[in-house]
């Protein structure tokens, strides 16, 4: 099946799957433990009960959006996800040229295949990148200044995985990069050893189990731009997250790949969104297939939604296009709901259009 005739984005999983290696497809869709929150996330959502409003003129519909000084076209952007040359041999370069084809903004990975510079010179569009704090500090500050540098105008600050999860099949598939394939940002880092068996590791190379709120507070004293914290769950640490200088937050429980049987997003975001109270922007990532569910999200008070998977998915069928295509389905599935729940713009999608 050629991408193009896929009339929805679930539909580009199974021909992603055509196209992997077993390992590079377990490592994309899997989540840990059970699975239970990588189910929940996409269940979640399709739990909710839409409440539509008849006779409202819709004949024109507005997705745009101002976040954080860029003005966008759709609430729909591209979360970090790590190392796009599993999936397509210019990785993250064609990544980038997808995003800007879509309009969409996109968050470029820490763990990427392409150098952040490369990336940065390919953009066209609008671009953040995400950060995982290292346990060297002034390798993290460096790196940061390279993607400031390269033209990312917001950071990500990713908490919630000071350690892996239990990802029974990557570890069954003893998961690793093939030959020929790196994490470009952390040339230069020497890896710390673990001389335990596998069955007792606990901690990464490549991930600070120290990291704290005053590391937030570190980064924002010499970030040149906009600091979102991504991985909130509890209200209580979206308040915390302001108060340590978060310019926004991301709910979001890593795609179900870390700790399982945690909620939702689509069951967390109320919560955190009431305790932030408009004071920044809330975005909200984790089984959004459907511009239904993009919907939901901003009805119950997300600024906009990221996905991850999906444009993968569309990465490794046709490349920038492949992207672009997620994001267009999403966006035209957007749209047609807006239509029929009776909301002309993003607004106008409130709490009273899902039924009680």
């Amino acid at each position: 099946m050629d991408a193009r005739r896929a009339v929805n984005v679930p539909e580009l999983e199974s021909l992603a799957r055509e196209r992997l290696t077993d390992t590079a497809f377990a490592y994309l869709v899997g989540g840990s433990g059970d699975e239970h929150t990588l189910r929940w996330n996409v269940e979640a959502w399709s739990r909710i009960r839409l409440a539509p409003h008849f006779m409202v003129d819709v004949s024109a519909i507005d997705t745009t959006l101002r976040l954080l000084g860029h003005d966008l076209v759709s609430p729909i952007a591209l979360a970090p996800t790590a190392a796009h040359r599993l999936f397509h041999p210019e990785g993250e370069l064609e990544t980038v040229r997808g995003a800007a084809a879509a309009e969409a903004l996109y968050i470029q990975s820490t763990l990427a295949t392409v150098p952040v510079s490369e990336v940065g010179a390919a953009a066209t569009g609008p671009w953040w990148f995400q950060v995982y704090v290292q346990r060297d500090r002034g390798f993290t500050r460096e790196l940061v200044a390279r993607a400031e540098s390269a033209g990312a105008s917001a950071l990500v600050l990713t908490v919630d995985l000071p350690v892996l999860g239990a990802r029974d099949t990557d570890r069954r598939n003893e998961f690793g990069l093939p030959e020929g394939l790196e994490y470009a940002n952390f040339r230069g880092l020497p890896a710390v050893a673990d001389e335990l068996p596998p069955e007792r590791r606990v901690y990464n190379p490549h991930l600070d189990p120290s990291i704290c709120w005053p590391d937030l507070e570190w980064l924002r004293s010499f970030a040149g731009v906009p600091v979102l914290v991504k991985g909130v769950l509890r209200p209580d640490d979206a308040v915390q997250a302001l108060d340590c200088g978060a310019d926004g937050v991301v709910v979001s429980n890593h795609g179900g790949r870390n700790l399982d049987t945690v909620p939702a997003t689509a069951d967390a975001l109320a919560g955190v969104v009431t305790a932030v109270d408009g004071r920044v922007p809330v975005l909200v990532d984790g089984g959004i297939r459907r511009g239904t569910d993009v919907a939901k999200a901003l009805m119950l008070g997300a600024s906009a939604v990221l996905v991850g998977r999906p444009y993968v998915w569309g990465l490794t069928v046709d490349g920038a296009a492949g992207v672009k295509l997620v994001v267009d389905l999403l966006r035209t599935e957007l749209e047609m709901a807006m239509c029929l729940l009776g909301a002309r713009t993003l607004a106008e999608l409130t709490e009273n259009l899902i039924w009680d």
